[in-house]
């Protein structure tokens, strides 16, 4: 009977990598979000849109992408023809049965290392506007772009959260001038894009297989509930510090230095538990809140770097609606994962043989990031 114990605990375990290393190439960190920011003026709208790097890079002829994702001034420069050339088509507004003109565009490189488009045109007679991404099913599965429509008065006048799949929004204008309307105007009050925030917030910790491999490999040699909630709460207290502050740009660190220190972060914890054999070590809580500021840094970039709220309106409400889906998604995979854990852990060949072999994929798969990170 023993060999089929064995073979029982293996079996998890190898599902287990197999996941794992086939969620890697899809890379471990995307932050799959843009922002589309249109202010409704007297005589005009002006629309600002803003993107990551990477994302500009596939929409961008191979021979005009810049060689980094963290782009410099001399990659804006370089890549400025045909970032112009792409601006008009980013994004479509219908008014009426025609579609507006954009007649003055421009592209700049925004403090975070996003790319920010700047478009302009005529504003029209109509009251209805319609707003469609032009390029949305272009990126990567799962991209949401997060739409806000204000008045000059900076009044909020839509907000919407759209997809591939949904990649419209519409508003009706009051008759007069857009300022003259309250912004709790139900003429003008459309669905909030703060629901759509705690989706993204869930959806992003579930698809960040970093983060997630993180968590996996604090957890694998827990042995108690208590050491658990220390874990989880030492990690969710850290990175929401650091999710606030580096939104709010209070503190500021580039991607380039945040994402290897992750990728650093996961190789330890996986050779930590191959040298502590299994054992849980003591006083891990700390290393949890040291580890969890980095990656805090991580979550952040998903907003900060893609210029929500660069115009100083709306931050607030999507951080915390952010902040709350990552802690609703990593609660979630806790609660499905642990008993799994709890169970395969009263079978010694668990210990003996499952908790080094996860371990040692959690230090490859770390390693393989940070090369991935630094030297690719």
């Amino acid at each position: 009977m023993e060999p089929a114990r064995i073979t029982d605990v293996r079996s998890p375990v190898c599902t287990i990598a197999l996941l794992l290393l086939l969620a890697a190439p899809l890379g471990a960190h995307d932050p799959g979000l843009s922002t589309t920011q249109v202010e409704i003026r007297p005589d005009a709208l002006v629309a600002t849109l803003g993107f990551a790097p990477t994302d500009v890079r596939l929409l961008l002829p191979r021979a005009a992408r810049p060689p980094s994702s963290a782009w410099t001034s001399a990659d804006l420069d370089a890549a400025a023809p045909y970032l112009r050339k792409l601006a008009p088509g980013l994004l479509e507004i219908r008014s009426g049965p025609g579609v507006l003109a954009w007649t003055d565009v421009s592209v700049s490189l925004a403090s975070g290392n996003s790319v920010l488009f700047r478009l302009k045109c005529a504003r029209p007679p109509a009251t209805r506007l319609a707003l469609h991404s032009m390029v949305i099913g272009r990126l990567p599965p799962g991209h949401r772009d997060y739409v806000s429509v204000t008045d000059e008065r900076g009044n909020t006048l839509l907000e919407q959260l759209v997809g591939a799949n949904d990649a419209d929004a519409a508003l009706d204008l009051p008759a007069h001038a857009a300022s003259a309307a309250p912004p709790d105007d139900p003429a003008v009050s459309q669905a909030p894009g703060l629901a759509g925030f705690l989706r993204l917030g869930i959806a992003h910790i579930w698809t960040g297989y970093d983060h997630l491999l993180f968590l996996f490999g604090l957890l694998a040699v827990c042995r108690s509930f208590r050491s658990i909630v220390a874990i989880i709460s030492c990690f969710t207290a850290a990175h929401s510090i650091t999710l606030a502050l580096a939104t709010l740009d209070v503190v500021s660190l580039p991607s380039r230095f945040v994402e290897p220190m992750i990728a650093a972060s996961i190789s330890y914890v996986g050779i930590e538990n191959l040298v502590r054999r299994g054992a849980e070590p003591a006083g891990r809580w700390a290393l949890t809140f040291a580890f969890g500021l980095i990656h805090g840094f991580g979550f952040a970039s998903v907003l900060k770097e893609l210029g929500v709220g660069s115009s100083g309106h709306g931050l607030a409400a999507p951080l915390l609606a952010f902040n709350l889906g990552v802690e609703i998604g990593q609660i979630s995979i806790a609660a499905i994962v642990l008993p799994v854990v709890w169970q395969l852990r009263r079978n010694p060949a668990f210990i003996r043989r499952g908790v080094p072999a996860f371990s040692g994929l959690v230090a490859a798969a770390g390693l393989f990031w940070f090369l991935e990170r630094t030297i690719a």
